[in-house]
């Protein structure tokens, strides 16, 4: 004759093999997240960005799915029942504990998410700063040696340097020397 098992042994089983189950799943996050991190200090790009934001909503997916399980699981472990026995109920709670790990580790998943998010601003705003400096000193540069080129390149008949022999080469040494005096200046300075 089979020997019927326990009651609530089943439901024991599939209640904690569904909670077991997301601690592989953490697992893989917590390595993407690893993956991630390393991407968004190396290489920060909108596809980094865009897989920071997917694995937070699949993240609150996991946290919505344990959300309710957790509280199934406290109101068995309060509430006694007829049909479990007090081994039972101390497996449920030791379920229960594995629920609030669960849920604890999804937080601590999520706020890293949101870190590397951050991170992902910080340096997509130091690469533009550094863009808009190099930008800012190539204008500041320039802007002297338009003057110079403007002035020289009007129309007007009596320029007294016009009629000089070395005028053309006078005029590049200056503009030269103008670009190379501005940048060993900001060399100094540390803009460069």
């Amino acid at each position: 004759m089979r020997r019927l098992p326990e009651r609530g042994v089943y439901d024991r089983a599939e209640i904690d093999a569904i909670v077991d189950e997301a601690f592989p799943i953490l697992e893989l996050f917590g390595d993407r997240l690893e993956e991630l991190e390393d991407a968004v200090l190396q290489r920060p790009s909108p596809d980094v960005i865009q897989e920071i934001h997917r694995i937070k909503r699949e993240l609150l997916l996991v946290r919505r799915a344990m959300w309710p399980m957790r509280e199934v699981l406290s109101k068995m472990q309060r509430d006694p029942h007829e049909c479990f026995s007090e081994i039972t109920r101390t497996y449920i709670r030791d379920v229960y504990d594995h629920a609030i790990q669960i849920i604890d580790i999804v937080e601590a998943y999520r706020e890293l998410a949101s870190g590397l998010t951050e991170t992902y601003m910080t340096a997509i705003s130091n690469r533009m700063n550094e863009i808009m400096k190099v930008l800012t000193i190539m204008g500041t540069i320039f802007i002297p040696l338009t003057f110079l080129a403007g002035v020289y390149g009007m129309n007007f008949r009596h320029f007294p340097e016009l009629e000089w022999p070395h005028a053309y080469p006078l005029f590049w040494v200056i503009c030269l020397a103008t670009a190379g005096g501005m940048i060993a200046w900001f060399r100094r300075r540390g803009w460069l």
